[in-house]
């Protein structure tokens, strides 16, 4: 069910609980009752630190961004990271044998676009047995795994756990799946995380709802897109996006004075078609303006096509990076020693 859900969020989510999500409250307490008894479970513990980066709603809050962020980090810090995901709708995912991504081998439609992205920063594996995953990449050397996702999956221990609240709509109208986002009932999810994450602005009042609920640190960071984009704001531009959320992305170029004369929004994960890539092309001629979309789009596009279109990188901004050094200090303080 999560899997179809994420294609598109239905509004009702994002509003105050109505008749709909009413309707399917009955069915939303056995997904609920699933997700507390799959808690239970007691994970296989690595010899190496995992940090699980998720969250817990269905839906884009900026994970792989984040999660690129922190590889980075461990790098200056001379750590030898891997990533562990699922791989999502990747054909080349053969039940729980854990596939390491070749850049130069596997395309999207054989991984998924995000892993995609991660393997070339760090090492990634997918399968969705993730402590299968982290065993092969502790024979492969790493000393340190990141989760991208995967907070509600048991198979493995996690040693720190940070959850991604988007700012723009927080926990939506807090209602488990079907009737909300929630992959699992919100204090649940919040008394197995170590620390939050809340990406973008606060219009929600996130911050404020969560200082009553946790007792650990709520960290603040923004997505950025890159400086360079800049040169665009001269340029007419025809902005195109398959995620969770399009309009984060035709927002942040707005907010840059980029102002696309026409945004086209995919589905999440969208698989490109010959026709797509028609449609695309002809309204850039006809309008002779420049296509423009995100790193998670770009990795779905076939290279040909692909060098015709500008990628706009998008980074993390920390409010606190000293809470965020702490928590990655703290980690790395449990490595096994050479």
């Amino acid at each position: 069910m999560t899997g179809f859900l994420r294609l598109s969020a239905p509004s009702f989510w994002f509003r105050p609980p109505g008749l709909i999500s009413t309707l399917l409250k009955p069915i939303a307490t056995i997904v609920g009752l699933v997700a507390q008894k799959r808690r239970q479970r007691t994970g296989w513990r690595a010899p190496v630190p995992v940090l699980c980066v998720g969250n817990l709603t269905v839906g884009g809050t900026g994970k792989t961004t984040t999660v690129l962020d922190l590889i980075h980090r461990l790098h200056q810090r001379g750590i030898v990271v891997h990533c562990l995901t699922r791989g999502y709708r990747g054909q080349a995912v053969k039940g729980p044998t854990p596939l390491r991504v070749d850049p130069a081998r596997h395309t999207a439609t054989d991984v998924g676009d995000e892993p995609l992205l991660l393997a070339a920063a760090a090492p990634c594996w997918v399968s969705p047995d993730r402590a299968a995953s982290a065993r092969a990449a502790i024979t492969a050397g790493a000393t340190f795994l990141i989760m991208d996702d995967g907070f509600q999956n048991p198979c493995l221990h996690k040693d720190f756990s940070l959850i991604l609240v988007d700012g723009a709509v927080g926990f939506g109208n807090q209602c488990v799946l079907p009737a909300g986002p929630l992959r699992e009932p919100l204090m649940t999810g919040l008394a197995a995380a170590n620390a939050v994450v809340i990406t973008g602005q606060d219009t929600c009042g996130v911050r404020k709802s969560l200082t009553t609920k946790v007792d650990y640190p709520i960290l603040k960071a923004a997505l950025q897109m890159e400086r360079s984009i800049v040169s665009l704001r001269q340029q007419k531009v025809i902005a195109f996006a398959g995620l969770a959320r399009p309009d984060k992305f035709f927002g942040c170029l707005r907010e840059n004075d980029v102002i696309p004369i026409k945004c086209i929004s995919f589905p999440d994960h969208h698989a490109f078609t010959a026709a797509d890539l028609a449609h695309l092309s002809r309204l850039a001629a006809q309008h002779s303006a420049l296509l423009v979309t995100t790193p998670k789009d770009a990795v779905r596009l076939p290279e040909s096509f692909r060098q015709k279109v500008r990628v706009v990188n998008v980074e993390l901004e920390w409010a606190d990076i000293a809470s965020l050094d702490h928590i990655l200090d703290s980690l790395t303080e449990r490595m096994p020693r050479p």
